[in-house]
């Protein structure tokens, strides 16, 4: 008759692990896939802000026709490419103008999926517009 303590030295032996090893690497696998859902999770994030302000400050900001603020402001974007931006003031003469808001090398096609997604921390891409307004002419 052979005990239990025999046939589990068998079994140890023939699957080559023990039933603490083989918890122990279940529990690797846990965290790895833990530690890697948590790093995908908090990776690769892009902000865009286009900072506009005026002399005189004060001055109504509209950005592709709709009110965004008054100077100073900021505006958060998502894509790049030009933008008509028009300010209004009482006193001062509507100035209206494209603004080209270029890509930079890291949100080149292809490259950007990697610091979109994958780096780790933040970007802040921040853009400033300066505008000089220029008093009302009387006529």
């Amino acid at each position: 008759m052979v005990d239990s303590s025999t046939q589990r030295g068998r079994s140890e032996k023939w699957t080559g692990r023990s039933r603490a090893s083989a918890f122990d690497s279940s529990c690797f696998r846990l965290s790895m896939i833990l530690v890697g859902l948590a790093t995908l999770t908090q990776t690769g994030c892009v902000s865009r802000r286009l900072m506009v302000q005026s002399n005189p400050p004060g001055a109504m900001v509209l950005l592709e026709g709709k009110e965004v603020g008054y100077t100073p402001t900021g505006v958060d974007f998502t894509y790049y490419g030009t933008r008509e931006l028009t300010l209004i003031k009482d006193g001062y003469e509507t100035k209206t103008q494209l603004v080209p808001v270029r890509a930079p090398w890291y949100q080149w096609p292809v490259i950007e999926f990697f610091s979109d997604n994958l780096l780790p921390g933040r970007i802040t891409d921040r853009r400033d517009v300066q505008f000089e307004l220029e008093p009302k002419r009387m006529v």
